[in-house]
């Protein structure tokens, strides 16, 4: 039967010589276990298991006994690896005889004596302790090996101190050369030490019986003088006298011994304190090093020594130990509460506050510190959102807020969107890193600023608070000593009552993200009373699409993080809300900075016409609507689980209407500059005829036009504009999923078709003017009426 693990080995000891009882430190490989698992130590043949200290599997201390031998090897015994072997021997050296009233400047070490005849541990002076040589002759060790010896004398010991002693082993161990003469002399040696153990019995009564006699003499005499007197009151006085002296003999002794009694008495209570004290150490300075552990922030060796506290000490009825270990149950108590502030402590790590949780169910804390921690990250997650609204409204207020008027270069207003693309981008689940410069947070409007702060801030600090939550449900947040003891079941039912409670949490913090945003952006589509709590900003001047549209894809950002979380899709639908509303209101906003820039397109009119008749006014008037469409591209773009910016009708319609009011404003901006009045005009242009080949490139070189010119090529924008520019915007709308396209392309084409009219009309009657005016006098001044004339056929 093989054992579980390999023999004891031991390959040094140290000091490697000395006399009886010197202290020794062995060192070596496989020395057991544990304290009970060494079951056997001797050095040079003598057993020293009861002085022997186990302190690792490595180290051993003991003191060496009277040794048999000389010089011999360490052999270490365990229950787990048997008996070993030793690489190294120890060398016993021969103490000088010291006196009793002989000066020594060896200092005794104090230590238990032990009765090696009964291996029990009781105290005998060390003068009684046997010779290590009985015989009185030289000691002559014998080669015999001594597994030979052992098989030869089979449970017995060559050791005269046990009870097994064989005097044919110590003779064949320690005699085996000794001559017969030698051995003669041996047994004289061993009668005369009998002789003398006898002797000193009785010299202590012979030196004694002088004392004796004349006791006996006293005693004798006192007994003849009674009997002489024969009286009563002789007797009495004599047995006063006899009672006064034995009272004055027992009150001298007392004397005498009081003082040495007294200090034996308090050397015992002494001995007996100090090794209560050795024997309970642990417990004593626990209190003292749990204080100190804690101060390191060792709380897992303070966990561990208090558990062991607990099952050895906690239901003691000794008054010593119980008053200790209230101590260290006030200690525990006072880190049970050091443990939960750092706890509920925030700002804090996912790694600690699992780490805290833990050591608290470890020290068996009452409450449910981890549902305590989610509570605490909740409101700390709701203050950050609300004390960063703060911020920013008390910014805004201190300064002037510098809202960009973006400034029109060519056709298009310039989009803020190219570099601020650049920088939103966001993986799934990541959190927000912007590298933009101070520049762009002094140009950025202050919502602006805040709605990313706030996103950065919620998906930032969210997910570690939904972690928090899924350990606490599937109870990772606890060690295995609070699984053994059942707390796991009971935190997981726990977790399963407050799934409302904490579902009830994110939607909070989702109601606070969205209402704080609609307070910034939307103040209008908060309700009475939220205004105060979620608002407070002062809208100096509402944003644009493009600031609107950076907003859209922020949220966006943050909702795709959230979601990838794998938090319910309930639980973000408000989130879908704002997007969809912040959506509709960008187009809005949107279509109407497009038609103020389309009425500003008059002032951009520069009468240069090309081969076609036509100016630069038509071509700008489509770009404008090209790139505000291509600036809400993404806005009208639907991300998965967003619904249709124009699933609903109000939607639909208003977006109508400003697309109509866009061409509205076009037409209006055509007529106007038809109508232009000019007091520069020179009345020669007026009949200039219509067919000169000459009439537009005249136009180059002369910058002031007549209206009559005016006219003719406003017509010829609109002519254009009816066959191919508002069919081209019809598509473009189309492509990107507007609604309600015939009514805006039939109110547009009829507006176009009215002005076109009106216009004809008017170069009619100035191209009519002249003739009229020299055909008026003559038919009414022959009473000519139309009436009277045929109607010409043919």
């Amino acid at each position: 039967m093989s054992r579980a693990r390999q023999p004891p080995l031991v390959t040094g000891i140290s000091p490697n010589e000395g006399i009886s009882w010197t202290k020794v430190t062995i060192r070596g490989e496989n020395l057991g276990t544990g304290p009970t698992d060494l079951i056997g130590l001797t050095i040079c043949g003598h057993n020293c298991l009861l002085t022997a200290e186990w302190m690792s599997a490595s180290k051993i201390v003991c003191r060496v006994g009277q040794a048999k031998n000389d010089k011999g090897d360490i052999i270490v015994t365990t229950k787990s690896g048997g008996r070993g072997t030793s690489t190294v021997s120890f060398k016993l050296l021969k103490p000088e005889k010291i006196g009793i009233l002989d000066q020594s400047a060896v200092w005794v070490d104090e230590m238990n004596y032990y009765d090696m005849r009964t291996d029990r541990n009781k105290g005998i002076p060390p003068l009684s302790l046997r010779p290590a040589n009985p015989l009185g002759i030289e000691i002559d060790k014998g080669r015999f090996p001594q597994k030979d010896l052992e098989a030869l004398f089979p449970g017995m010991s060559a050791d005269f101190t046990s009870e097994n002693f064989s005097a044919a082993w110590y003779l064949i161990e320690n005699h085996s050369t000794t001559s017969f003469d030698q051995l003669k002399t041996a047994v004289v040696n061993l009668k005369k030490q009998a002789n003398k153990k006898n002797e000193g019995s009785l010299a202590y009564v012979k030196g004694g019986l002088s004392t004796f006699f004349e006791a006996q003499d006293a005693l004798s005499a006192i007994h003849q003088k009674l009997e002489a007197d024969g009286t009563e009151k002789v007797e009495g006085s004599m047995t006063q006298k006899l009672e006064n002296v034995l009272n004055r003999a027992s009150h001298t002794a007392d004397t005498l011994f009081q003082e040495v009694l007294g200090r034996k008495d308090k050397a015992d209570s002494t001995r007996n304190a100090l090794n209560v004290l050795q024997r309970f150490k642990f417990l004593f300075n626990l209190p003292l090093n749990i204080e100190r552990n804690i101060q390191k922030g060792d709380y897992d060796v303070v966990i561990n020594d208090y558990e062991k506290a607990k099952s050895l000490f906690g239901k003691t009825e000794v008054q010593v130990f119980k008053k200790y270990y209230a101590e260290v149950e006030t200690r525990i108590e006072a880190l049970r509460e050091l443990l939960l502030d750092k706890l509920l402590e925030t700002p804090s790590t996912l790694h600690d506050q699992k780490r805290y949780i833990r050591y608290l169910s470890d020290l068996h804390a009452p409450g449910d510190p981890a549902w305590q921690c989610i509570g605490a990250q909740h409101q700390w997650i709701l203050q950050l959102m609300h004390n960063c609204k703060e911020t920013y409204v008390k910014e805004q207020k201190g300064k002037d807020i510098f809202f960009p008027m973006l400034e029109l270069e060519g056709d298009v207003r310039p989009s803020p969107l190219g570099h601020l693309s650049q920088t939103a981008s966001l993986k799934r689940g990541s959190s927000f890193q912007s590298t933009r410069d101070d520049a762009w947070r002094y140009k950025a409007p202050q919502q602006v600023v805040f709605v990313e702060k706030l996103t950065k801030l919620v998906v930032s600090q969210l997910p570690n608070f939904w972690k928090l939550w899924i350990s606490y449900v599937n109870g990772s947040l606890f060690s295995e000593t609070a699984e053994k003891s059942g707390q796991m079941e009971r935190s997981k039912k726990n977790a399963r009552q407050r799934q409302n409670d904490f579902k009830k949490m994110i939607q909070e913090v989702m109601h606070s993200l969205v209402k704080l945003i609609r307070g910034a952006l939307l103040p209008l589509s908060l309700r009475e009373g939220e205004s105060r709590q979620y608002g407070g900003w002062e809208m100096k001047s509402e944003l644009s699409g493009q600031w609107l549209t950076h907003v859209i894809q922020t949220v966006r950002l943050s909702s795709e993080s959230l979601t990838a979380l794998e938090i319910p899709n309930d639980m973000l639908q408000i989130i879908q809300d704002l997007i969809l509303d912040l959506r509709v209101r960008c187009i809005m906003v949107t279509l109407q900075h497009t038609a103020e820039d389309i009425k500003r397109l008059a002032e951009k009119e520069d009468w240069v016409v090309d081969n076609e008749g036509l100016t630069s006014l038509p071509s700008q008037f489509e770009q404008c609507i090209v790139h505000s469409l291509q600036a809400l591209k993404t806005v009208l773009d639907c991300k998965p689980g967003e619904a249709s910016v124009f699933q609903h009708q109000r939607t639909q319609e208003d977006v109508c209407q400003l697309s109509i009011g866009i061409m509205q404003v076009f037409i209006d901006c055509l007529e106007q500059l038809s109508t232009k009045p000019d007091g520069d005009i020179d009345t020669a242009h007026l009949s200039v005829d219509v067919s000169s080949p000459d009439l537009f490139g005249s136009l180059h070189e002369d910058s002031s036009l007549s209206s009559e010119q005016r006219l003719l090529i406003t017509l010829s924008n609109c002519r254009y504009l009816e066959r191919h520019t508002f069919l081209n915007i019809a598509e473009h709308f189309e492509r990107h999923g507007f609604q309600g396209l015939e009514k805006i392309t039939q109110v547009s084409m009829e507006s176009l078709k009215d002005l076109d009219q009106r216009l004809f009309e008017m170069y009619i009657e100035f191209k009519a003017d002249p003739i009229v005016g020299s055909l008026e006098p003559g038919i009414y001044a022959g009473y000519f009426d139309w009436k009277d004339c045929l109607v010409p056929a043919g």
